[in-house]
């Protein structure tokens, strides 16, 4: 649910600073809460001698899925970022099918994600127009950010198996943040053209506060005891949140297909996750 607020922040942190000094400040005060949290839990994040391959990997795929992510959503528009985005549970499910032993994709989660996905579907139908060819090349980065994203779900719960979670974050955003900079520096306006207002910094906070530290601290908790298959299916929930919270920032109207579209999701989650006693 908290997670639902992550595509209306980024694109309203777009407008103040560009996407990948965005994704550095927004890590960098993801850094800080998880370094926080290791601290007050007395929680050790020395890396030991052979966990710095399979992080440096782990740094790599999160660099450029969070990279295309703002990159992608600055170049289309939130409601069609957040349809896009909400594929992820499908590759996260196939990714874990694959790679992780007894991770078994079940056709009752496979019916839950297509009844859930059919609900988002229908949430975004009037908005959602794949003739508006000014989008496509922001669609295809977004979507290419999801199946990085399923990818990168599968990866952290292969780590998390034999690394304490708040080690993982720490050294995921510790190694990313050098990246970020140094790519902004190369590639983006300075900060003398940041337009910073009440409500961009809001945007960033919440993704660095929120997102990069609280929802990543449950995520990673959660995939240290739990199938990444019947995690995902819950990231149908995002979307519907994200559309509330859109509607209470914005204004806009909650009708009747948005209600329906949510009854589709809830039903599609519940089926995907229910496992018998």
């Amino acid at each position: 649910m908290l997670w639902g607020g992550n595509q209306v922040a980024i694109k309203v942190g777009l407008e103040g600073m560009p996407p990948l000094a965005m994704a550095a400040t927004r890590f960098g005060i993801g850094w800080l809460v998880v370094a926080a949290a290791a601290a007050l839990t007395c929680q050790r994040v020395r890396l030991n001698a052979g966990e710095w391959r399979p992080l440096a990997g782990l740094c790599l795929l999160f660099v450029v899925q969070i990279a295309t992510l703002n990159i992608g959503t600055q170049h289309t528009s939130a409601s069609r970022s957040i349809v896009l985005i909400s594929a992820y549970p499908f590759f996260t499910a196939t990714f874990a099918h694959l790679l992780i032993p007894g991770d078994r994709l079940s056709q009752r989660q496979v019916a839950g994600m297509v009844l859930s996905f059919a609900g988002i579907l229908s949430l975004f139908a009037d908005g959602f127009a794949w003739t508006v060819t000014d989008y496509l090349v922001g669609d295809a980065v977004v979507l290419l950010s999801g199946a990085l994203l399923g990818l990168r779900q599968v990866v952290l719960k292969r780590l998390v198996a034999d690394a304490h979670p708040y080690k993982v974050l720490f050294w995921q955003a510790l190694m990313s943040l050098p990246v970020f900079v140094i790519a902004s520096w190369a590639l983006e306006p300075g900060p003398e053209t940041y337009q910073w207002s009440w409500r961009a910094a809001t945007g960033v906070l919440y993704q660095g506060i929120v997102v990069a530290g609280a929802c990543f601290i449950i995520l990673v908790s959660l995939l240290s005891r739990h199938s990444a298959g019947r995690l995902g299916v819950f990231g149908f929930i995002t979307p519907v949140v994200g559309v509330l919270l859109s509607a209470w920032v914005t204004g806009d109207e909650v009708t009747a297909g948005l209600l329906l579209s949510m009854a589709l999701v809830g039903v599609g989650v519940s089926i995907g996750a229910w496992k018998r006693a």
